[in-house]
């Protein structure tokens, strides 16, 4: 999504979200990695220390761009076990709040629920996003994505194989 050097509006900010999404749930994973910066994050923590640090809290995901890179190509795999077949997910993004605009990063809050079928089973994972978005090349991009999920617990047959 090309934009020019003007303010980034809340619109822009959404369709951007919406874009991911829709890359996300159509298994696009390798156009989705395009919306990263090289030297992006993305991380889930665990669900009783959402304020924890990665490089010192126990996580659920915790990937710089490397790792992730790895991962998006295991995911992509059709010997990846763990979804194949490919679970299917539809993801709803509401209350998209800029919550601050300093030296070029634009801090982004969302709410999610991604539902993700496979095996006859529905699973709704909750939470909040928090996105650090810059432009790169009069594009924005994800410096740092952290979705952060309100339910207790991944039982009784939940577990993080695709993006949040």
């Amino acid at each position: 999504m090309k934009i020019t050097e003007e303010k980034i509006t809340q619109q822009t900010i959404e369709q951007f979200l919406y874009k991911e999404a829709d890359l996300l749930d159509s298994w696009k994973l390798d156009e989705w990695l395009t919306l990263m910066t090289e030297d992006s994050t993305y991380s889930v923590p665990t669900t009783d220390n959402a304020d924890g640090d990665y490089k010192d809290s126990l996580y659920f995901i915790a990937d710089d761009y490397h790792r992730l890179t790895a991962r998006v190509k295991r995911l992509s795999s059709k010997f990846s076990h763990a979804e194949n077949p490919r679970s299917r997910t539809r993801r709803f993004i509401t209350n998209v709040q800029i919550v601050n605009e300093a030296d070029g990063k634009i801090e982004i809050a969302a709410n999610f629920i991604v539902y993700r079928m496979r095996y006859g089973f529905t699973d709704a994972y909750v939470g909040k996003y928090n996105y650090t978005l810059i432009t790169e090349n009069n594009e924005l991009k994800i410096l740092d994505r952290k979705a952060i999920l309100d339910i207790e617990g991944l039982r009784p047959h939940s577990r993080i194989s695709i993006i949040l």
